[in-house]
């Protein structure tokens, strides 16, 4: 059975390589993807417009492919880094108060980029709100997220809430719902407590791909909840992400506002609703249960579904590495994409790793502390 340590250093780097294999292919249908590639993606592959991905797609002149990680891992990275400073829960306050410095404040390397530069720069508008809101627009940090478009963006990144609350999806739920709200709105937060949840229970010692499901199902509401039943229920009958593909779309559709093309939402599209739900983590949690919780044919079946197959990919990995530890996710991937995005996949899973643990016995005091004095409420002492 994996350890604490080990689940973390699974989930972080699972998620990463998910990011990176989804890139080159987010945006496309099955089809399109199994026509420009001659078949499945079963690997790392480049970009999807070859050397001229700088001005194939002018609003996105980044180098997606080649392993290079996208926003999803970079603003992943940059919460671990929010935790290492604080080293305690965190909550919309700590968005303002360090999350908003990390992003327009400290130049990284941006794979995409192929250059150092600050992560505001190349997080998609959904995110650049958060500076929008906090640092331009003084909003109050919990109620910061309203207004912003509905979309996953506050989900990719929350596997460490999940991981600081490891086995304890419930916790791991409030906390990021606490903490988005600086972020998004809606099911756009409810995801992202959700997804948090998920990983929090893929660490539980006798996890399975099901019983993440269904610790997702006893926390998720509204539209989030019934999208995640009806994609489950239709996952549970294939074994193979290619049979699954277009049943695990249908399924999802219904509750999905973007609409058929990706590439052009439907007018309803990314609005607040209590009926709505992302689609990106119904699909993530689905290619669980259709892979089995195996790392690679999880990871696959979310890269090869297409449309935003990268976060897609980063939530499956995160969850199927959280499952099984680091030995689940290939070594060869791994290697490749850290190599080419210029990052220590394992430095951040160590820091997490050690904040895990601080905020454990600082709970463990806090829950004692609450005993006590409740023993000595109701007089049970005596």
């Amino acid at each position: 059975m994996p350890l604490l340590d080990d689940r973390i250093a699974g989930s972080l780097i699972g998620a990463a390589v998910g990011d990176a294999l989804g890139g080159p292919v987010e945006g496309y249908t099955p089809e399109q993807i199994l026509e420009r590639h001659g078949g499945r993606v079963t690997g790392i592959v480049g970009p999807w417009n070859g050397d001229a991905w700088r001005t194939a797609r002018p609003i996105a002149p980044y180098h997606k492919g080649d392993g290079h990680v996208t926003d999803d891992t970079l603003m992943t990275h940059a919460l671990i880094r929010v935790y290492e400073k604080v080293r305690d829960h965190l909550d919309a306050y700590a968005v303002a108060e360090h999350l908003v410095p990390e992003l327009m404040g400290r130049a990284v390397w941006i794979p995409e980029l192929e250059a150092e530069a600050l992560p505001l720069q190349r997080v998609f508008l959904a995110e650049k709100w958060i500076v929008t809101r906090l640092h331009y627009g003084h909003a109050d940090p919990r109620e910061a997220g309203t207004g912003n478009i509905v979309n996953c963006g506050a989900a990719m990144y929350m596997a460490p809430v999940g991981l600081v609350n490891a086995a304890h999806p419930s916790a791991a739920y409030a906390e990021a719902l606490d903490i988005t709200g600086a972020h998004q709105s809606s099911y756009g937060r409810e995801a992202a407590g959700v997804f948090a949840a998920a990983v929090a229970a893929a660490c539980a010692p006798d996890a399975t791909p099901r019983s993440v499901v269904e610790a997702a199902l006893a926390l998720a509401k509204d539209g989030t909840r019934d999208a995640i039943e009806a994609v489950a229920e239709v996952a549970e009958k294939h074994g193979d992400f290619e049979t699954a593909l277009a049943p695990l779309r249908a399924a999802v559709a219904p509750f999905d506002s973007v609409g058929p093309d990706y590439r052009a939402p439907s007018l309803d599209a990314r609005r607040p609703s209590r009926v709505h739900a992302v689609e990106e983590l119904p699909i993530a949690l689905g290619m669980l249960l259709v892979g089995a919780g195996d790392y690679r044919r999880t990871v696959l079946g979310a890269v090869n579904y297409g449309r935003d197959c990268d976060s897609i990919a980063t939530m499956a990995g995160a969850l199927a590495g959280a499952l099984h530890g680091e030995s689940a996710v290939p070594p060869d991937w791994a290697e490749r994409v850290a190599e080419a995005s210029r990052l220590d996949l394992h430095a951040p899973s160590a820091v997490l790793a050690a904040v895990t643990r601080e905020v454990f016995a600082r709970d463990a005091a806090r829950r004692r502390a609450h005993e006590s004095a409740y023993v000595t409420l109701t007089g049970a002492a005596g």
